[in-house]
């Protein structure tokens, strides 16, 4: 009887105290543990800074101001500032937080690598008459946080660590790394000088054309393509901002290895080329300016392509769903497609096999014309050849005359074999053009289900 009252009893003071836990703590609204941090440069807006000064640990200090273009470096050179990297201070300013407070009022600064700071950002917002400071010391012994304070106050506090690559910035981390400027949808020409080689291409509305050492439609990817990596190519470091005739020849630039000058109407950039850095870059210049950088040397990869790399590669400019007329002639005989408009917007168009001598129309097989145009429009050269000499283009395998673009176009490519290879040529192109001979066999395949 005695443990049974024990037990009940238990089980009374257990009841009790799931009930206190239950009125008194779960019922009761959840604590905020969020504390807010304390801004270290309260009502700071970031678009509001108009000029700052960076002291970095490396101790190469840097000026910058904006004004309507953006951000400039002024000190210690002239020069545009890379915009991502100057705005990134003024909005890591604006937003910077107080980790901690260490000590209101410390004896020594010294012991917080404040007595002579690693890192000192000098700040105006407008409206200001003196600049702000932050001053960042060394790093907390865990290393989480740097101890910082700011202005003319004895407070030390601590920031994020994280802060210190926004703040430790150099000249050249500042500075814009844009090799050469231009507008790209305004270039019309491009030339690539190596030695004695040339290499020319021509834009009309927004086709490129090879002018030089060839004339021949190019890839207007490939054309575009290396516009582009001229506009983004960024410097690997400044090697000299004012270099004389005797650094130009030191570097290779008073001969250039490679000269890129892209024509914009009127206007030219040139960009030169010289030898190679110790660490393997490439030395080089825009010839409108003094400044000697150094480049990845990946960028030569694409000064080097020969005219082969530019050519277009697609041996029809036609698509499938804008195509109108096909005439395909082999073996002496010649068989034409087509396509009749629909009567109504919402009829579909259809393919019709023209009539022979003394025949009809037929339809054709509107699954199988698909199969055989999508063949036309994707073979491609897989490579070219100078001359047409023992192509078997003399007596063609096939010529296949194309109308597109509602009629207002049309082409001809004209296939030739000689042994087990296949070639292409169009008219007014150079030499010929290597095919895959198992695409070729499948167009004679498809023609063949087609034209049954």
């Amino acid at each position: 009887m005695r443990g049974l009252k024990t037990t009940v009893g238990l089980l009374v003071v257990l009841a009790g105290l799931f009930a206190y836990i239950y009125f008194v703590t779960w019922k009761q609204p959840a604590e905020d543990t969020s504390s807010k941090l304390e801004k270290v440069f309260t009502g700071l807006a970031a678009d509001k800074v108009e000029e700052i000064r960076v002291h970095p640990e490396s101790g190469d200090s840097t000026v910058l101001k904006k004004d309507k273009d953006g951000w400039k470096i002024t000190e210690p050179l002239a020069a545009g500032a890379q915009e991502s990297e100057a705005s990134g201070i003024a909005s890591a300013l604006s937003q910077l937080e107080i980790a901690r407070v260490v000590d209101e009022n410390p004896a020594n600064l010294v012991e917080y690598g404040l007595g002579a700071p690693r890192i000192e950002i000098q700040f105006k917002a407008a409206g200001d008459k003196d600049f702000k400071r932050l001053q960042i010391g060394q790093k907390t012994p865990a290393g989480a946080n740097l101890f910082a304070k700011r202005n003319t106050e004895k407070r030390v506090f601590t920031i994020a660590s994280f802060q210190e690559s926004t703040f430790n910035r150099s000249t050249f981390d500042l500075r814009d790394k844009t090799v050469i400027k231009f507008d790209r949808d305004k270039v019309d020409h491009i030339d690539v000088t190596a030695g004695d080689k040339t290499l020319e291409l021509a834009k009309s509305g927004t086709d490129w054309k090879l002018v030089k050492p060839i004339q021949a439609p190019s890839d207007s990817t490939a054309a575009d393509g290396l516009v582009g990596k001229v506009q983004s190519a960024q410097m690997k470091s400044i090697v000299t901002d004012n270099a004389s005739a005797a650094d130009l020849k030191k570097y290779g630039l008073d001969k250039p290895a490679f000269t890129v000058t892209l024509s914009l109407g009127s206007a030219k950039a040139s960009l030169l080329v010289g030898g190679k850095s110790p660490d393997g870059a490439i030395y080089a210049r825009d010839a409108s300016k003094p400044v000697v950088m150094t480049l990845e040397a990946t960028l030569l990869d694409d000064f080097k392509k020969g005219a082969d790399d530019y050519r277009r590669r697609d041996l029809f400019a036609f698509r499938a769903y804008d195509a109108n007329r096909v005439e395909i002639t082999r073996g002496g005989q010649t068989v034409a497609f087509n396509k009749i408009k629909g009567a109504k917007p919402e009829d579909e168009d259809k393919w019709q096999r023209a009539a022979a001598a003394g025949g009809k129309p037929a339809d054709a097989d509107k699954e199988k014309m698909g199969v055989f145009l999508a063949k036309l429009e994707s073979i491609r050269a897989t490579s070219f050849v100078d001359s047409a000499a023992k192509t078997g283009l003399e007596s063609p395998a096939m010529t296949v005359y194309a109308k597109f673009d509602d009629g207002k176009k049309e082409e001809r490519v004209t296939f030739g074999k000689s042994g087990d290879t296949v070639y292409a040529s169009r008219p007014g192109e150079p030499g010929a053009a290597k095919v895959s001979t198992t695409e070729f066999d499948d167009i004679n395949k498809k023609l063949d289900e087609l034209a049954k």
